[in-house]
């Protein structure tokens, strides 16, 4: 995914536009009642997908209109994937189906012709994270009796882990696949937290250990960079120019929430593991940042371009994966829930009275929880953070992510994605083993100190 601030301020125009005649009545919410909550998903979830034009005549299924990029129309999908497991509601399920498979290409991975130009290994993983989710909330299977859920996120753990390079930096992914987009020489934190959720979950689900030594592998290099501090706070990325020394240390939601739910997923595959306890507890630590003590300490904030309004069209989407991530953390590692739930329920409660934007019938979501009155944001990112953090209030509500041999009904591919070679590099790492070297994990500190934050929002100008 490439950040261009240039590209947002039409809609800030927009947006303060519409503020000057914004309608005074914000989403109701009780978030003691079911139905409430289902009440305000459903109204977001309306909201949202009117930014979608794929099921129209004349429009490219699968993707949203500009200015989004591509990887964003993927985790859209998996919202209302989620939408659909938290209150039964099936009304976009042909829709969200229907735009999956059109973005994955010959080879049932999630490599479109369209997209392969500019794709990264983030944005091909947060596809297969819509993929996985199916697979795991038992969402219907495709109709399509060549692909499974289960196989499309498969597909994408092989081709990304045919990826691992090894020649800087003693391992990790680069931020892009090819070597002509800006970018290349970045290895940063979401490419490698998503591979890591991915194996993680994957795990989980099929019970495969291979998966879990990736997953394994990918935090132990993590750890060995300086992308993540001893308290957990998980910084961007770095260059792999200076063999990856000086890390770019801004703190987005999505990063820390990537790897909370990988580990989470490695504490329930390994049966409450210790080691993956502390590092679970660690990255919970790692959150408090995004719900600073200025705000009541439960409401979350995306610190990094939030307070400074400097947020791009990607951003605003981060607090939806962050909440959706610390929900399903609770269910499959619950001793979180204490910690959790405060805040998924006090950042719920803000983002409901942000819902009061004048589009929408007064509805249309801002972005800053801590305020009754709407900031005059929105888009697609700030519809989907709303939805997310609400919807998730119903997680005590819905059973946990099933696994194969425990209500998954998903066919899986060991081999999906295997014969092909999306990648420049060709490393034959997929069926290296891993050494006892790559499972040692380093020790683990769970006392958090927090440490400032840039003062201003500095971000590489890639480029497209």
């Amino acid at each position: 995914m490439l950040f261009l601030n240039s590209r947002s301020h039409c809609l800030a125009l927009l947006g303060t536009l519409l503020a000057s005649t914004q309608v005074a009545s914000a989403i109701e919410l009780d978030l003691g009642s079911t139905q409430s909550i289902k009440n305000a998903a459903s109204t977001i979830a309306y909201g949202m997908m009117s930014y979608y034009k794929g099921n129209l005549t004349g429009q490219t299924v699968g993707l949203l209109p500009q200015p989004y990029y591509w990887w964003e129309a993927g985790a859209m999908f998996d919202q209302m994937i989620h939408y659909w497991y938290y209150t039964g509601d099936n009304t976009y399920n042909d829709v969200v189906t229907q735009g999956l498979l059109a973005q994955i290409s010959p080879d049932k991975d999630f490599m479109p012709s369209n997209q392969t130009l500019t794709e990264g290994n983030d944005d091909q993983a947060f596809w297969a994270f819509a993929a996985m989710s199916a697979a795991e909330l038992n969402f219907p299977d495709p109709s399509r009796k060549d692909v499974s859920w289960l196989a499309l996120a498969q597909a994408v753990f092989n081709e990304q882990a045919s990826r691992w390079e090894t020649t800087t930096c003693g391992g990790g992914l680069r931020w892009q696949i090819f070597s002509w987009n800006k970018g290349y020489e970045y290895k940063n934190s979401i490419s490698n937290g998503c591979f890591f959720q991915l194996a993680a979950r994957l795990a989980r689900y099929t019970g495969n250990q291979t998966y879990a030594d990736w997953a394994i592998k990918t935090w132990n290099w993590m750890e060995s960079t300086p992308l993540v501090t001893p308290q957990y706070n998980i910084y961007d990325g770095v260059d792999m120019r200076d063999n990856c020394t000086k890390p770019i240390p801004l703190e987005w939601t999505y990063n820390i929430g990537t790897f909370l739910m990988g580990a989470a997923n490695l504490y329930n595959y390994t049966d409450g593991d210790p080691t993956w306890r502390r590092i679970t507890e660690g990255m919970l630590n790692g959150t408090k940042v995004f719900f600073p003590a200025s705000l009541g300490g439960n409401i979350m904030q995306e610190v990094a371009c939030e307070p400074q309004q400097s947020c791009n069209y990607d951003q605003p989407s981060f607090k939806a994966y962050l909440s959706r991530w610390m929900a399903a953390t609770t269910q499959i590692a619950p001793f979180t829930k204490d910690f959790i739930m405060p805040k998924l329920q006090a950042s719920a409660a803000g983002a409901a009275k942000q819902c009061s934007g004048a589009p929408n019938g007064g509805t249309t979501c801002g972005r800053t929880w801590n305020t009754a009155t709407w900031d005059g944001k929105l888009g697609v990112g700030e519809e989907m953070s709303a939805m997310s953090v609400i919807q998730a209030n119903l997680i005590s509500k819905v059973a946990p992510p099933v696994t194969a041999d425990k209500g998954g009904t998903s066919k899986s591919d060991p081999l999906a994605g295997t014969d092909t070679s999306s990648a420049e590099s060709s490393d034959p790492l997929l069926t290296r083993s891993i050494t006892m070297g790559d499972r040692a994990g380093a020790g683990i500190l769970t006392t958090i100190v927090l440490g400032g934050l840039l003062g201003s929002t500095w971000w590489m100008s890639f480029g497209s």
